[in-house]
Formats: structure tokens, sequence, C-alpha cells
């Protein structure tokens, strides 16, 4: 993957830059009438499904974090609770979602959101080179390796997701 600059992209390309990560931007013509953002993704770009993430917050006792999982799961929110040491978590309002990471819903980026939440990413992600997330909007996917990943968002890797 070659290192691309690109000048006033979104707040997730602008952090990679700045964090002198290696990524790729992969766009797709987004559809409005998709039933699942991820799950477009995913096929418009020919990409498994299984190295395509979500970004999903949830409010916990510690405030929200974010899970990051496959496309093709759900995210565990006992298992996520557990990763980041609550007893217990919820989905967060999508408006909250929204509010909170300064993108919207179908482009939540773990990149670049407006202040830095508890992250934790699928370990399901360290089997695959790179794997790719929102790039902060619809139609926009970033592909980089889930080390980088780890690193420009300060995540802890656990089990979160199931089928």
């Amino acid at each position: 993957m070659a290192r691309r600059r690109h000048g006033a992209g979104t707040p997730a390309t602008v952090a990679l830059d700045a964090a002198g990560v290696t990524y790729t931007l992969r766009a797709y013509e987004h559809d409005p009438g998709a039933a699942s953002f991820g799950l477009e993704a995913a096929e418009s770009l020919g990409v498994d499904p299984a190295r395509v993430l979500k970004t999903l917050l949830a409010e916990t006792d510690r405030g929200l974090v974010v899970g990051i999982v496959p496309v093709d799961g759900m995210l565990d929110l006992k298992a996520l609770a557990a990763a980041v040491g609550v007893k217990r978590a919820v989905m967060a309002e999508p408006a909250v979602a929204e509010r909170v990471t300064g993108y919207v819903v179908g482009g939540i980026s773990p990149i670049g959101q407006r202040r830095r939440l508890v992250t934790v990413l699928d370990s399901s992600a360290d089997q695959f080179a790179t794997v790719l997330v929102s790039g902060g909007r619809r139609g926009l996917d970033l592909e980089l390796s889930p080390a980088d990943l780890v690193t420009v968002t300060g995540a802890s890797s656990a089990p979160i997701a199931r089928s």
C-alpha cells in the first residue's frame, strides 16, 4: 500500500496523514437504499465481509466506548463490557453517536473522531494483512493494517464479535 496524502480529506484521512500511517482510499458508489452500509461496501469493493469492519458506539459506566467488528457479524455487548472492565454496555443512540464522533451513521470512522474514546477492535482482524474501515463518509473506506488501526485509535484487541 502506498501512502497517499489527500489534502482536504475527511477527519479520518487527515488523522492518518498526520500520524504518517500508510493507507489506501477505497471509494464506491453508495446506494442510499442499501439495507446494510457495511455489506454494501464489501460487495461494492469485492472484499471478504470479514475484512470490512463497522464502527459501533456503546454506552457504559465508563462513558461511550467504540467497538469495531466485521460487518457480517454483530457486536457482543457483554464481551465489549468485559473487555473494558464494566458490568454492562448498551448500544448508543444514533444521534448520540453522530454528535460525539462528528460523523453520520453509515460513515462513522473509528479514526479522527472529535474526541478519543475507549476503543476495542475485534481480535478477528488480526488474521488479515489489511482491513477496511469507514473513511468518514458513506461510500469511502480506508484500507490499512490492523496494527496501524490499533495504533492510530489507541485500541485494545479482544473477541467482541459474534455471528
